[in-house]
């Protein structure tokens, strides 16, 4: 028994490490091969695709049978050892398995998305190395390892988020999630250090699992108390804040959210994969991964932020008119559900939706693609100076594309959360415990279910504008512009293919045989213990009963406001317009306060630097010149001066000495009586 399970370690560790490296050799393949040979992208696409099914084969061994944790020495300092390995439980193999599946049809789209593109190579050599960042920082068993690939999440995503770097909005954009994702880092590297001073190891199944370390440490008498020591409960608040920060970048949640709607700035085959299942779901892995260390109150916290969060992206989303804005900021409403549900112990819930929505959030934002890449098509066959992305540009393209309209319609509906999508078992699951969970609590903390229900209504209403402006009604650009040419289509299988894959993954049957009770959804068993997952009450029948009505009547009003003409029916003007229509004013704000205070503190040490140590740099240089001024006129007039006069004198006595040694006689005899009568002299006066 002992050696099969050791076997199944063996196998499991390996495979994992397969299912890693290869993108990793992808993108050293491509970063290789010269430009001139367009094959990076079968290399990566071959690369993913192994690792997919290396994935899959390892999350059906694993999941719900075992937990894998293998590990070796990795370099020790004084006494302490940091071990580096792999750690494959129900969550890794989990992530390993989506972020790998999501990835393949992205990588295949992206053949045909960037075929024209004259860093095609490049292209696919950092889509694999942001792959291989991902995969890595879901298996790995250490937090200095979980931070190493964290960074290089976020450095693989600022090489995408830039990648059309002649274009200056995408420079502005990719160093604004660098810096952004920086003060996260920031929060994560602190609270690692205070996790280690507490704990003294590194090691996560040693400080999260179920009976580890940080299960087995309370909170009393303003001591944070641990089997290995105690230090004041102050650490505590800041480890999680930290941990907080971390999350809040990474999947941008306010206040550290203003990077994502930017990051669209990058081809939307990497938005698809960024917004999927990739890096902004790095903070809810990294909150599921070490969710023991967060207290009732801390959680209610994270409720109250990820409440609002979807509720603000959500106003946002109703009067965008970027077509990659209005889904960016419809991922920020969704992360903000996931971290809701995480606050209100609504775990299972979270990754749940975690999953669903990476494959619909993948699917529209790859029908994005298709649209926007149609509309340049036109624009540039007609010469037309128009945004390609602008939605009142467009209009009744479901029938110029078919296959890209139903696979829309279906990804729509699944982020509506309308029955038979897998996400309506997902969000009614989290919008359910919500309520449970705010039932006997302050009547503020009932504003959390509240606004989180009217978030859903709102979610259906900027979905179905989203829709009906793109798909429905009369094509606006050739109503303005009769004598354009429209050459357009759903594309070659490298479009339709990932389309129709990921479509067929929002329907409710990958997840549960049955279309309405999310508890019955494999997922969200596999997370929950047993004795919650029968639970039953008012909530579980009147909440999706009402979601689904209002979200119907929601959707009508859409329709009858921009179904047929596009016509507005709303006057664009007002507070409220201006107020979602321009973010909430929170990116103004920032550059308005925080980054013109930055300048300004800036300048100042620019103008302290420049005069005041430039100044006394100045100074000290003025007087030492002048000192060896003076020692240099010192060295040469005194010094210089009383070594010449001795000289001289030297000189001059030697000249008359030498007068005495004429060899005459009588000169030697008249000195020698010249001396003898000095002396006498002398002798006499003393």
């Amino acid at each position: 028994m002992e050696s099969a399970v050791a076997h199944i370690e063996h196998i499991s560790t390996f495979h994992t490490c397969v299912v890693v490296a290869l993108p990793l050799l992808a993108a050293i393949i491509n970063y290789i091969i010269p430009g001139r040979y367009k094959v990076a992208g079968w290399i990566s696409t071959i690369a993913i695709l192994l690792s997919a099914v290396f994935a899959v084969s390892i999350f059906a061994q694993i999941w719900n049978t075992t937990t894998v944790h293998t590990q070796t020495l990795w370099f020790t300092i004084g006494t302490t050892k940091v071990y580096a390995g792999v750690l494959l439980n129900n969550l890794s193999v989990l992530m390993l398995a989506l972020v790998s599946v999501i990835a393949l049809p992205v990588h295949i789209y992206s053949m045909a998305y960037m075929h024209s593109d004259e860093r095609f190579n490049r292209y696919f050599t950092y889509l694999s190395f942001f792959c291989f960042s991902m995969l890595a920082l879901v298996v790995v068993d250490s937090m200095v390892l979980l931070y190493a690939f964290w960074e290089l999440v976020g450095f693989s995503s600022y090489l995408l988020i830039g990648f059309w770097f002649t274009k200056d909005k995408a420079v502005q954009a990719n160093k604004k999630a660098f810096i952004m994702n920086r003060i996260g880092d920031v929060g994560l590297l602190s609270a690692m250090m205070i996790f280690f001073a507490q704990y003294h190891t590194f090691d996560l199944v040693q400080l999260f699992a179920a009976d580890g370390l940080v299960a087995k440490s309370v909170i009393q008498n303003g001591l944070w108390v641990a089997p290995t020591g105690s230090i004041p409960v102050f650490w505590q608040y800041v480890a999680c804040a930290g941990i907080f920060l971390g999350v809040a970048a990474k999947s941008a949640q306010f206040p550290l959210h203003t990077w994502l709607p930017d990051a669209m700035e990058g081809p939307t085959s990497v938005s698809a994969l960024i917004h999927a299942a990739t890096m902004v779901a790095a903070g809810v892995f990294l909150l599921g991964r070490v969710y023991p260390v967060f207290n009732a109150d801390e959680l209610t916290g994270f409720a109250i932020i990820g409440c609002f969060t979807a509720f603000m992206a959500a106003t946002i989303a109703l009067t965008q008119n970027d077509l990659k804005r209005v889904l960016a900021y419809s991922t920020i409403s969704q992360l903000g559900f996931m971290i809701m549900a995480m606050g209100v112990g609504a775990y299972a819930s979270s990754l749940f939706h975690l999953v669903t929505h990476a494959f619909f959030k993948c699917l529209l934002f790859l029908v994005a693609g298709v649209v926007i890449h149609e509309m340049q098509h036109i624009k540039h066959e007609n010469h037309l100076d128009i945004d390609p992305q602008d939605i009142n540009h467009m209009g009744g393209l479901r029938k110029k594309l078919p296959v890209t309209f139903i696979a829309a319609l279906l990804g729509a509906l699944a982020l509506v959360g309308f029955p038979l999508t897998s996400g309506y078992l997902s969000k009614d699951g989290i919008l359910i415990q919500a309520f449970e969970w705010a039932e006997g609590k302050s009547g503020m903390l009932m504003l959390v279910p509240v606004l989180a229900l009217i978030t859903s209504w709102l979610t259906a209403f900027y979905v179905a504008r989203l829709i009906f402006k793109v798909f429905f009604g009369k094509f606006r650009l050739q109503e303005n512009n009769r004598d354009i040419k429209i050459h357009i289509s759903d594309g070659g299988w490298n479009y339709k293919l990932p389309l129709l894959f990921l479509a067929l993954c929002s329907l409710f049957v990958v997840f549960s045989l049955h279309p309405l009770l999310y508890e019955h959804a494999w997922l969200y068993k596999a997370f929950t213990p047993s004795n919650l997952l029968e639970r039953e009450n008012l909530y579980h029948t009147f909440i999706p009963a009402t979601v689904t009505i209002l979200s119907i009547g929601v959707m009508f009003a859409a329709y009858t406001i921009y179904g047929k003409q596009g016509k507005f029916a709303f006057a664009q003007k007002g507070f409220l317009f201006r107020l979602s229509f321009n973010e909430w004013f929170i990116d103004r704000a920032y550059k308005n306060i925080i980054v013109k205070a930055v300048l300004l503190f800036s300048n100042l040490l620019y103008w302290f630097d420049r005069t005041v140590i430039d100044g006394i740099v100045d100074l000290l240089k003025w007087i030492t010149f002048s000192l060896s001024n003076i020692t240099a006129w010192a060295d040469r007039y005194i010094i210089n001066g009383f070594l010449y006069l001795l000289t001289v004198l030297v000189r001059r006595i030697g000249n008359l000495v030498r007068n005495f040694q004429g060899g005459r006689v009588q000169y030697y005899l008249y000195t020698m009586i010249a001396a003898v009568l000095i002396m006498f002299i002398l002798k006499f006066l003393i």
